[in-house]
């Protein structure tokens, strides 16, 4: 079967930050591998729409996965309440199934006020997809504070993670993130690679100019061309960097999407 998407609906752009508000980040390139269509269907919160937080977290402790899966991503759309913080946080470091821990950050990234310790761990986790929600995560609850943090998620091996991290750490440096960027121009990614010609588009120094006429050269089309908008000060290509093309084509075949953290 087709790999479906292992997103969720993306943020809105935050309007108050300072650097670009129309650069955002998001859990939307998570994919789901080879995944069975009880997964794919965890998405799917309305058979449990009309629950209680009672049920919900019964639900959460399930013996199947997919309705693990399917309360976490209902807890998210209900009020904070300290028992579903720490029935999320036990799942997001627990539980056996990659995709309930993914869902049970990205839920606690939504509920959380102070930064839960079981996200602060999921930076680690195994899973590349729950490390990248992780940033996500950290992005909402406490971009500033954890920046350190989402900086060391720079030398992460997925892509994922390192697209994540790079964009947050532009809201939170703006320019100032100029040496990261910089130096992720050879990462082996082009999502990356991307992301980095976008961001760098935005910065006025020659620096970054010096690195998008090198990155205009790329060897992947879709790094070529946003470095050559960026170059030419039109903005970067038609829709985010990673999305699809205007006739609903994603340039580079890989069906990402941009992230939105």
């Amino acid at each position: 079967m087709p790999e479906p998407d292992r997103d969720q609906a993306a943020d809105e752009p935050d309007s108050s930050d300072p650097a670009h508000p129309d650069v955002t980040t998001s859990r939307a390139d998570v994919t789901l591998g080879e995944a069975s269509q009880a997964e794919f269907a965890a998405a799917d919160t309305d058979p449990v729409a009309e629950d209680g937080l009672a049920a919900l977290l019964d639900q959460l402790a399930a013996k199947a996965a997919t309705e693990r899966q399917r309360a976490a991503l209902a807890l998210a759309e209900r009020g904070p309440s300290e028992a579903a913080i720490d029935a999320l946080g036990d799942r997001a470091t627990d539980d056996p199934d990659a995709l309930v821990r993914q869902f049970a950050v990205e839920a606690l990234g939504e509920l959380a006020d102070a930064t839960p310790a079981a996200v602060l761990s999921a930076t680690d986790d195994p899973d590349p997809w729950v490390r990248a929600e992780a940033i996500v995560a950290l992005d909402h609850l406490d971009r500033a504070g954890q920046a350190d943090r989402i900086e060391a998620a720079l030398d992460d091996t997925h892509h994922a993670v390192r697209r994540n991290a790079v964009i947050s750490l532009w809201k939170s440096r703006g320019a100032d993130a100029l040496p990261e960027l910089l130096a992720l121009t050879d990462d082996d990614n082009d999502r990356v690679r991307e992301w980095v010609a976008e961001l760098l588009g935005r910065i006025d120094d020659p620096d970054a100019e010096a690195a998008l006429r090198k990155l205009r050269a790329d060897e992947a089309s879709i790094v070529a061309k946003t470095a050559a908008h960026a170059l030419e000060g039109d903005g970067s290509m038609p829709g985010p960097p990673g999305g699809t093309a205007p006739d609903g084509t994603d340039p580079t075949g890989s069906h990402d999407q941009p992230p939105q953290l």
